[in-house]
């Protein structure tokens, strides 16, 4: 084995304002996964995390309830452990940003950046809520669109005309938290000195720290300048205070991965015999020895990719090893979805459904890519079935059996020494797969080698040789290799199985090492076979939808319809003429680029191709999709529609999409075989 590795490890902090859902799950078990693999290996590896607790939606949160902040804080940090603990998400440390080592290390890192010359200051204006004396982002402001007059708009754009204006241009604007008139106000606020960073950044970011697809995105953003970045908030704001600056406080993102460092320190609080300080330091000064790995959702690059690494080189500590970043999740390849219940929380799962199907489901989808993972109900239940109950577990019960009649004790004979073979020549590729995170080619590997098992059982029968006279030594030693390529696969699934791992071990008799190559063990005793693992049934799996559902509906008003009838809820437009409706161009347009706008809290910049010409086209789509997952897809636009100037430039058309907002906007797609520039009957 490799010399012994330090190495810290952090997912992503979730955020203490609502429960943990699938999509979350993909990075925690991803996570620990990872971390597992490395333990058993023999490394010093140690996996923090936090819950994410300040901001303005936790305070008004809290409010909303009833209760303090730290009290709203501390029932979803319970909840949130809960259903950590009950997937087998192993954390070594679990805090909150809400504490004193964090408020210390923040004002440390601030501290040490303003006195490095990286915090400017000066005045800007935004809108305020003279009744709640709160100063209101975009999201907090509502009115009537001052370019087609639609009611209940944003404060930054129009989601029924897709014009962006700012807040002042609303008309009758109204806070969302009191209803009432915002009124402009002037603030001093401090902000990191980003720019200053970039030749820094454009190194860092091509060292090997990022998947090269993120580090090509980056360089996007590198290479269009950047921008100093706000880090304070007014009071009332539930955050730490800002040293020297009373009524001022840390925004969220700024204290929110320094809660990283904070938790680390807090794990080394609780090790008897440890000196803090010292391996604290040891862990994140410039030249350490030590690893750290982030692993996160890739609409969250820019904070760990940019602004981190730029704070703690200034501040003087190590930068991150790597930053490993992942897709989303879709269920039955579309976005999660309230109304349709496959927007699962991890407790309405845990209700259902045994947490390891979806550990080895997700292990079997995931790669070191930022791709998408799609959660296919159907292919859930049939993978999970064929391959852990079907396959690896199908070998010890068709084995063990026929060992405990023999006495109980494994034969010291390999009964086909080109098939163990097989199995200690995997060993190093299976490894090498969980190092660099493609656990789809480990599991792939693993049930190889278990269909191999399985043909080699098939083949030798035991059960038929069993019932002939001086077979008995055969039997056995067929049977010990049977369990002990068993044994190989557990050990390969031990850190997605942990559970199932610990049965098997139970049954062993042993505990599944992976500090040395696989094995063969023999002339040792097993104990009693017990069944693993169960099949999935689909009707808990339909129980599960439909418990979303009912949730979902238990959330909605008694008056109000679902979120899929909206519609009901608004007036039909005038009506219009078929000669009207007539000069509408409808086009076939393929998504050429897609790209965050700027200072839009809802806009994507897309570049369409409608056959040969293109066309720039702001949408008001943001919070349903990321740029990256729109780019080569097809859509449907209105191709001459008169060009409209914006705040952030001339948008050139209009695409499709319906649904009643937020994340529940679903843009047109064309049926397979259209074309770009085609025209839509």
């Amino acid at each position: 084995m490799t010399e012994r590795r330090k190495i810290l490890v952090t997912s992503a902090l979730p955020y203490a304002n609502g429960s943990i859902h699938l999509g979350h799950l993909v990075e925690y078990i991803q996570t620990d996964i990872w971390v597992r693999f490395q333990k058993m290996r023999g490394h010093e590896c140690t996996y923090v995390c936090a819950d994410d607790a300040h901001g303005t939606a936790i305070m008004l949160k809290a409010e909303q309830l009833g209760l303090t902040p730290e009290q709203q804080i501390a029932n979803v940090k319970a909840e949130h452990e809960q259903d950590f603990a009950d997937f087998h998400i192993a954390f070594d440390n679990y805090h909150s940003t809400h504490s004193e080592e964090n408020r210390e290390l923040s004002a440390y890192i601030y501290e040490k950046l303003k006195a490095n010359g990286h915090i400017a200051s000066r005045k800007i204006t935004q809108a305020y809520d003279p009744e709640k004396e709160l100063f209101l982002a975009d999201r907090y402001i509502k009115g009537t669109c001052p370019k087609c007059k639609t009611d209940d708009q944003y404060g930054d754009n129009c989601e029924a005309c897709g014009a962006t204006y700012s807040p002042t241009e609303l008309i009758n604007p109204k806070s969302v938290i009191s209803g009432a008139t915002p009124v402009e106000k002037e603030s001093e606020h401090f902000f990191f000195k980003l720019p200053e960073f970039e030749s820094f950044l454009k190194e860092w970011t091509r060292a090997g720290h990022l998947q090269d697809e993120v580090a090509n995105k980056l360089a996007e953003w590198l290479d269009s300048g950047l921008q100093e970045w706000d880090i304070s908030r007014d009071a009332p704001y539930f955050g730490f205070e800002i040293p020297g600056a009373p009524g001022k406080f840390f925004y969220v993102w700024l204290d929110a991965p320094i809660g990283y460092l904070a938790s680390f320190k807090n794990y080394l609080s609780k090790q008897e015999g440890v000196d803090v300080a010292a391996t604290f330091h040891d862990y994140w000064k410039p030249d350490s020895s030590a690893e750290v790995y982030h692993f996160i959702g890739k609409d969250i690059v820019n904070f760990h990719a940019l602004f981190w690494p730029a704070m703690l080189s200034s501040a003087q500590f190590r930068t991150p090893t790597k930053v490993c970043v992942h897709g989303f999740l879709t269920v039955n390849g579309k976005k999660m979805s309230k109304s349709r219940g496959t927007f699962i929380n991890a407790r309405s799962y845990l209700d259902h459904l045994n947490p390891e199907y979806l550990r080895y489901y997700f292990a079997a989808k995931l790669s070191a890519s930022v791709d998408d993972l799609d959660l296919n109900l159907e292919d859930f239940i049939q993978r999970v079935n064929s391959d852990l109950v079907g396959k690896v577990v199908n070998i010890a019960s068709r084995t063990a059996k026929f060992v405990q009649k023999s006495g109980g004790n494994l034969s010291t004979t390999i009964a086909d020494e080109a098939l163990w073979q097989q199995f200690v020549e995997a060993d190093q590729v299976i490894a090498n797969c969980f190092e660099n995170r493609e656990f789809g080619k480990a599991m792939r590997e693993v049930m190889a080698l278990a269909d191999a098992a399985n043909e080699y059982i098939a083949a030798q029968a035991p059960w038929a040789l069993a019932k002939q006279e001086g077979t008995e030594q055969q039997v056995l030693d067929v049977c010990t290799l049977g369990l002990n390529m068993f044994r190989a696969l557990m050990t390969w699934l031990k850190p997605v199985l942990p559970q199932v791992a610990a049965d098997a071990e139970a049954f062993l008799q042993e505990s599944l090492s992976w500090t040395a190559p696989i094995a063969f063990r023999g002339g040792e005793a097993i104990g009693q076979f017990k069944p693993l693992l169960s099949r999935v049934e689909k009707e808990k799996v339909d129980a599960m939808i439909e418990a979303g559902k009912e949730a979902l509906a238990a959330q909605q008003p008694a008056a109000a319809p679902a979120a899929d009838s909206e519609l009901a809820k608004e007036p039909l437009a005038a009506e219009i003429s078929f000669d009207d409706f007539a000069k509408v161009d409808l086009r076939i347009a393929l998504i050429k680029d897609a790209q965050h706008v700027e200072g839009a809290d809802k806009l994507l910049q897309l570049t369409l191709d409608l056959g040969g010409e293109t066309r720039n086209v702001f949408s008001g789509i943001k919070s349903a999709y990321q740029p990256e997952e729109l780019i080569g897809k097809l859509t449907v636009m209105v191709a001459n529609l008169a060009p409209r100037k914006m705040k952030f430039g001339t948008s050139e058309g209009m695409v499709l999409a319906a649904g009643p907002g937020k994340k529940e906007i679903y843009l047109l797609e064309p049926h397979e075989g259209a074309k770009p520039g085609q025209r839509v009957m």
